[in-house]
């Protein structure tokens, strides 16, 4: 899928549909990168110019969860490319259920004696290391260009993508 030069919007033909831009007789390339060259004032916003293909974004979505979910969110053209935005909005809401699991599993475990905090303590490292297992997954399935859902987040972030 090709973006346009002059407004970042997704392209399928020669005619941006958003801003009715030329794009030129060249066919949109694979892998989600942008036309070369262009000048104009968006042309810093598109795709090529910052250097990042739509499986990079896709992927860097959720290298610091939260913070790049919310900046692949507002930042042209990927708060345009509907998978970037599910891969931001799957990153945004991992954080997010990540954060509620562990710090009730943390206010839980402040009631428990000695022994059985000791217990879940080894249980929430192993959790740690598979989420962290998971979230390297994430990285890699986006790369590759791949959508992998998560359950119960993956179809909110599919539907909130969608909008």
């Amino acid at each position: 899928m090709a973006f346009c030069p002059n407004c970042g919007a997704s392209v399928e033909g020669r005619f941006c549909p958003a801003c009715g831009a030329n794009i030129g007789s060249a066919p949109p390339q694979a892998g989600g990168t942008a036309p070369a060259g262009g000048g104009g004032a968006g042309a810093s916003a598109s795709a090529g110019a910052s250097g990042l293909t739509e499986n990079m974004a896709a992927a860097l979505c959720y290298s610091l969860t939260l913070i790049t979910g919310i900046l692949f969110l507002v930042l042209p053209p990927y708060n345009t490319n509907p998978r970037v935005r599910f891969h931001a909005f799957q990153a945004i809401f991992f954080a997010l259920g990540l954060f509620v699991v562990f710090f009730g599993l943390g206010m839980f475990m402040i009631f428990l004696p000695g022994l059985l905090k000791i217990m879940l303590g080894l249980v929430e490292m192993a959790a740690s290391f598979g989420v962290f297992l998971l979230w390297l997954f994430l990285m890699w399935k986006a790369y590759n260009g791949e959508k992998l859902v998560l359950p119960v987040i993956g179809p909110l972030a599919e539907q909130q993508a969608g909008r």
